[in-house]
C-alpha cells in the first residue's frame, strides 16, 4: 500500500499499536529501491496478517521522510506501538529480508509459514 503524509499517522502509527507495520522509504528514480520492492513485498506477504507494509515515495512526501531522518533510500523502518522500532538501509535479498522481519520486527515467538 502506498502511504502519503495526509494518511501516514492513520496507516503507520495508529495501525502500529495493532501490529507492526514497516515503512520502505523509496523514491521511482533509485535502482535498488526497485530490486528491493518485491523482495519485501514477497516476504511481507509471507506475513500477512502478522504485519503490514507501505510504501512512502520520499520525493512525493518529502515531510514525513524528513521527520524520521531519512537520508539514503532504500531505507525500511518498523513501526510498533506508535514508535520506529528498527530498521536498515540499501538492498538485501529475500532471505536476509525475511529473517529481519521474522527477529526484529515479529519477534522469535511467531511462526511464519515458508
Amino acid at each position: 500500500m502506498d502511504v502519503r503524509t495526509e494518511d501516514f499517522e492513520r496507516a503507520v502509527i495508529e495501525r502500529s499499536r495493532e501490529l507492526p507495520v514497516v515503512v520502505d522509504f523509496w523514491a521511482a528514480w533509485c535502482a535498488p529501491c526497485r530490486m528491493l520492492g518485491p523482495a519485501l513485498e514477497s516476504e511481507a506477504g509471507k506475513r500477512a496478517g502478522l504485519m503490514e507494509l507501505v510504501k512512502l515515495d520520499v520525493d512525493a512526501e518529502p515531510e514525513v521522510a524528513a521527520r524520521y531522518g531519512i537520508q539514503s533510500i532504500p531505507t525500511v523502518v518498523a513501526f510498533r506501538d506508535g514508535e520506529p522500532l528498527t530498521g536498515f538501509i540499501g538492498a538485501h535479498p529475500a532471505r536476509v529480508i525475511g529473517e529481519f522481519f521474522d527477529q526484529q520486527v515479529l519477534g522469535p515467538a511467531v511462526e511464519v509459514a515458508s
